[in-house]
């Protein structure tokens, strides 16, 4: 009980930092507006299998009188919430290399650091228009992509030599060990930098970004490739958050009740994802992505306000 007294304290206190405009609306409105919301947005990531990061950002930063700051780090710290609850499991069960991620981790951290000073140096409506800009694009993204479950890769390149970017992983599925080993490891290493300056610009985490270019790039698996994803995330959002935190963008009432409802959410994803319909999860999710992204750009350039 003195938990969750003082869990209901720091919720009041927080309660006017967020964006004026509504104050005919109670507070408490918004938190469990964003439990209900969150909670719906955890069941849909499983089942189409992106991170909860990247719907809460641009749904939240479209529909609730949030300032974008305040939604980037609580994107950032729900995406890493969701890794790090995650992360133990898929080590335990050789679905994630550390060979593999942390060469890849301390560069797209850098660029985190850098992506998240920049996007507090813009102006808000610089940021919306290419926060709009970017959820079009990982709707296209979504729409196009296409995976490959055990990549050909004939030979290692020299730096994934060097690094020692290989190894063996038992397929539980399939009942047997596959060898692997990664081709274009410089390549994977600039995409990997963009993507942790996009991480941290727009606080979506990167799961979205991190699988393809793991897996259609550097040739890893698509099984482990998904898991080291899942430590990416860890260790390059956790870099990014701090940024967030130190200038003061985290706002208990609107992280608190998020994570919560993500978390709950997935746990219900999980239990459905053997029944749901895929294809049209993955539509639904494409759909409310248009709208977020355009409604983001359009905010962004000064025609929807």
């Amino acid at each position: 009980m003195p938990r969750v007294a003082h869990l209901l304290l720091v919720l009041a206190y927080s309660a006017p930092a967020f964006a004026a405009g509504d104050s005919a609306t109670p507070w408490w409105i918004w938190p469990l507006a964003l439990f209900a919301v969150t909670l719906a947005l955890g069941v849909i990531a499983v089942l189409a299998g992106v991170g909860g990061g990247v719907l809460f950002v641009p749904i939240v930063a479209s529909f609730f009188p949030f300032h974008i700051d305040f939604v980037r780090g609580a994107g950032l710290l729900l995406a890493l919430c969701g890794a790090l609850s995650a992360t133990p499991a898929l080590l335990r069960r050789d679905l994630a290399s550390v060979r593999l991620a942390m060469p890849l981790a301390l560069v797209a951290s850098i660029t985190s650091i850098g992506g998240a000073l920049l996007g507090f140096a813009l102006p808000t409506s610089v940021v919306e228009t290419a926060l709009g800009t970017m959820i079009l694009a990982i709707a296209a993204i979504m729409w196009a992509r296409g995976r490959s479950d055990h990549p050909e890769v004939a030979a290692s390149d020299a730096l994934g030599a060097a690094l020692r970017m290989h190894g063996v992983y038992h397929d539980a599925a399939a009942g047997r060990d596959f060898e692997w080993k990664v081709h274009r490891t410089p390549a994977g290493f600039a995409a990997f930098a963009g993507i942790g300056v996009l991480a941290g610009m727009f606080g979506l985490g990167a799961g979205w970004a991190n699988v393809p270019v793991l897996n259609l790039l550097m040739g890893v698996p698509l099984k482990l490739s998904v898991g080291t994803s899942g430590f990416l995330l860890s260790v390059v959002d956790s870099a990014a958050a701090w940024v967030y935190i130190s200038r003061g963008a985290v706002l208990p009432i609107l992280v608190v009740p998020s994570i919560i409802g993500v978390m709950l959410g997935a746990r219900i994803g999980a239990r459905l994802l053997t029944t749901a319909p895929a294809s049209f999860v993955r539509r639904l999710v494409i759909a409310v992505l248009l709208l977020a992204g355009a409604r983001a750009l359009l905010k962004g350039i000064g025609l929807w306000t």
